[in-house]
């Protein structure tokens, strides 16, 4: 149900996106929700059941948005990484949104119970790419997780310094090529094994 009720009214999903990215899950709500989607509850609630279900349908719909929206090849984790900047960069509420389960839901281990469905064959791919020394040894969880963070380094969830598409393009092509170069370096095969 929650699955058809995000494709089936856009107007909640867009606006329940932005609250929920802006205010989190505790601090979201519903009354700016229908507002903003020009709806009421009773349709809302008719959708997604509760707030509770209704963050969890919007932020399982931006997991899969990342997972589909950004390829994967574990034989080039640079552009890999350069791709997750692009998008964090285009879509930042997706990463807020994640930023708030974290905090709000899951403080350690893994971000979702079923992690498996969006990780596993990543962790294929680079542990294949380990096999044929294409790259670095270490759990290819591990390795997966590291070129994730050096591609949120400018994202909206950086304690230093959080990009924004208004910057000069050269700006960002700056950061991409720094990247590109760091992600290449950390993940290259160790010499002489």
């Amino acid at each position: 149900m929650a699955e058809r009720a995000v494709h089936g009214d856009r107007r909640i999903v867009d606006a329940a996106t932005r609250e929920f990215a802006e205010y989190g899950i505790a601090g979201a709500r519903i009354e700016r929700i229908v507002a903003a989607a020009r709806t009421n509850k009773a349709q809302l609630y008719g959708y997604f059941g509760n707030k509770e279900q209704l963050f969890d349908a919007i932020f399982f719909a931006s997991l899969e948005r990342i997972t589909n929206v950004v390829p994967f090849d574990a034989t080039d984790l640079a552009d890999w990484a350069v791709r997750l900047y692009d998008e964090y960069l285009s879509r930042p509420d997706l990463i807020r949104l994640a930023t708030w389960a974290r905090l709000e839901r899951r403080p350690t281990g893994h971000l979702v119970a079923d992690h498996d469905r969006y990780d596993d064959h990543k962790l294929r791919a680079i542990a294949e790419a380990q096999t044929a020394g294409r790259i670095r040894h270490g759990d290819p969880f591990d390795v997966m997780a590291m070129v994730i963070a050096m591609s949120m380094a400018w994202s909206p969830v950086s304690n230093v310094y959080a990009a924004s598409p208004q910057e000069p393009t050269s700006v960002h092509d700056q950061r991409r090529i720094l990247l590109r170069d760091c992600v290449s370096r950390a993940v290259a095969p160790e010499r002489g094994v």
